[in-house]
């Protein structure tokens, strides 16, 4: 039996989808060891993992990219929260190294300074990505502007461009902070900050085509799982027996992004339906909001007890909602107000799993009409659950990682490849 140590940032949107992989590598008899975000700490604990917080410093660093006007600033502001942590996190995970002693690494994408040490250490380690990856591809469109890919002389052309001019600046920025880490360690420099994403020897990626758009050239290192669907279980709510017509849920991000408004223009635009409606706020203060006699407004629900009453799941773009969503084989319509959320919502109009509305043109008879029509985008997102049920998920994750601790110990590659669908 091995010992695994999973390092996060301070995210439930990044350890949540982990737990499902780590719950089964505990199941098999292996010792497995959790540095995350302080609330989460006993819930960790509960699933019989050697859990801590990791440090407070990294969790005072809190997102702000909700401040930003345009999505490129929003991104830089991201990458400066980064690099802000990784000074924190190298220490804070060699800490965890020296108390738990393991064998093999489990590293958030989000955390460069722990990346680094895990890199420039001895031991196995891999990466797991909670979100679309940014890696460049031939047959995929540039990350983040939340475009279809396009074939031909005319797409290669396009991606090029926006590549270079709309991309170019933020992903210098990233290979500058992640440079600057690696030259403490003696690592080669990156030519590009989206090398980040290959430079394990193994990346669980937490989604899977055709939600993902189709790649010729993945590297070995990632296999596709599917999403990480594990949330804390909860019980349905009494009023849930009540809901008898379709059921619509709105949602808001569980880390502050000033999405209020959503929830506000979602309640007007579906008063008036043949629908009931529940509205998680989440970071938002349910009290902010009247709930119309159709609707009832929470600050949290358990979403594992609505998915499988619901008719769509109206939200703001976050991957981890949005795939639970598909994953139960709801149609979504979806309101990017920043972070990766623009790519997102891309991916479900690509896969006609849903709709989207831009933020700057929510009003309620825009949204009400893409709720209707999202209504109508159940194959869609049928065909979407269907390939992430055969993805492999965490017994697939969990396969990987003893794979990685077997090839290390015996001095084999690790067989690798891409679970696609």
């Amino acid at each position: 039996m091995a010992r695994y140590l999973a390092y996060t940032s301070p995210a439930r949107g990044h350890l949540y989808p982990i737990t499902g992989t780590l719950i089964e590598l505990h199941r098999r008899g292996h010792d497995v060891a959790v540095r995350t975000l302080a609330p989460e700490v006993p819930r960790m604990q509960a699933l019989g993992f050697d859990a801590a917080p990791i440090a407070a410093a990294i969790e005072a660093i809190e997102n702000d990219d909700w401040k930003a006007r345009t999505p490129i600033g929003a991104n830089k502001r991201i990458l400066r929260r980064f690099a802000e942590r990784a000074e924190h996190e190298i220490a804070d995970l060699r800490a965890a190294i020296e108390a738990f002693a393991p064998d093999a690494l489990v590293i958030d994408i989000s955390t460069q300074g722990a990346a680094t040490v895990a890199e420039a250490g001895a031991r196995p380690w891999a990466h797991w990505t909670p979100y679309f990856t940014p890696l460049p591809s031939r047959d995929a469109p540039p990350f983040g502007l939340g475009i279809h890919p396009r074939a031909g002389r005319l797409g290669r052309i396009r991606d090029a461009v926006l590549a270079t001019a709309v991309l170019g600046p933020p992903e210098r920025q990233a290979a500058r902070s992640i440079n600057a880490l690696r030259s403490r360690f003696g690592l080669r420099p990156f030519r590009r900050g989206t090398e980040l994403w290959a430079a394990a020897p193994l990346n669980l990626y937490f989604t899977a085509e055709p939600f993902e758009y189709p790649r010729s050239d993945w590297p070995a290192s990632f296999r596709l799982l599917g999403p990480g669907t594990w949330q804390p279980p909860s019980e349905p709510p009494p009023w849930l027996d009540q809901v008898e017509r379709p059921l619509v849920l709105v949602t808001l991000s569980t880390e502050f992004q000033d999405d209020g408004k959503l929830a506000a223009v979602a309640l007007e635009a579906l008063r008036d339906e043949d629908v009931d409606v529940v509205v998680t706020t989440a970071a938002v203060d349910p009290a902010r909001f009247d709930a119309p006699p159709n609707a009832r407004v929470e600050r949290f629900v358990g979403h594992g007890e609505l998915l499988p009453r619901a008719a769509c799941v109206v939200c703001h773009g976050g991957m981890g909602i949005t795939q639970r969503a598909l994953a139960a084989g709801v149609p979504l319509c979806v309101v990017p107000f920043g972070r990766d959320q623009l790519e997102v919502a891309g991916h479900v109009t690509w896969c006609d799993a849903g709709t989207r509305v831009a933020p700057a043109r929510l009003r309620p008879q825009r949204l009400r009409a893409a709720v209707r029509e999202a209504m109508t985008k159940r194959a869609g997102a049928r065909r979407v659950a269907d390939a992430f049920a055969a993805a492999g998920g965490a017994a697939a994750g969990a396969d990987a990682l003893e794979e990685l601790v077997a090839a290390s110990s015996t001095r084999l590659p690790v067989r690798s490849g891409v679970r696609a669908t």
